[in-house]
């Protein structure tokens, strides 16, 4: 039998990421969601799971270190990045060294860097007529999206047809089918099998 990853899911509007992530490793981890925005629907989302959910504010995350020690506290194995968007303290990232992983919308180096998430990224890709794009999973480190690539794949475009909106929506697909994959492979390879 497995022991169970201990997982902090970071996670700041609906949760798309996480709740695939939670949906495919229910059986090998546990998790917690920490959110920092009191009204993101990914709270209630988890919450209906019964899924232990911490919101905190930008005073919490960089003056004091309550959410580092509710972290150590729970003896968190590993810290994923789902759609969250503030950069972590340099405190934080040196107690996690490979531990912590995210996910970017787009094949980095291109498109990153900070006010690049999401729409703005799916938009600057339209408006530069891009053949390909597709998402990055890496290791974090202090600086945005620059950390070490775990993982990319990319998919194809074309104009017509192609929108922001449709980019947005092949993009959500490699990273519904390969997130979980990339956090499943993670828990593999640090967690070892019972012997009974």
């Amino acid at each position: 039998m497995f022991p169970k990853a201990k997982i902090a899911l970071f996670a700041s509007g609906s949760g798309s990421n996480a709740l695939k992530i939670i949906e495919h490793l229910q059986k090998e981890a546990n998790f917690i969601l920490f959110c920092n925005k009191a009204q993101a629907p990914v709270i209630e989302k988890c919450l209906a799971l019964g899924i232990e959910t911490v919101v905190f504010n930008r005073n919490d995350f960089y003056q004091t270190q309550v959410v580092e020690k509710y972290l150590a506290a729970r003896q968190i194995d590993l810290i994923v990045l789902a759609g969250f968007l503030w950069l972590l303290p340099p405190t934080l990232i040196a107690q996690y060294p490979k531990r912590i992983i995210n996910i970017h919308p787009s094949l980095l180096p291109q498109y990153g860097g900070k006010g690049m998430y999401g729409a703005h990224v799916h938009q600057a890709v339209f408006e530069a007529a891009e053949a390909q794009t597709g998402i990055t999973i890496h290791f974090v480190n202090e600086k945005y999206d620059e950390g070490e690539i775990i993982l990319q794949k990319s998919v194809s475009l074309s104009y017509p047809p192609d929108t922001p909106e449709t980019i947005a929506r092949k993009v959500q697909i490699l990273e519904h089918q390969y997130f979980p994959q990339v956090v499943a492979q993670w828990i593999s390879e640090n967690f070892t099998k019972d012997v009974e």
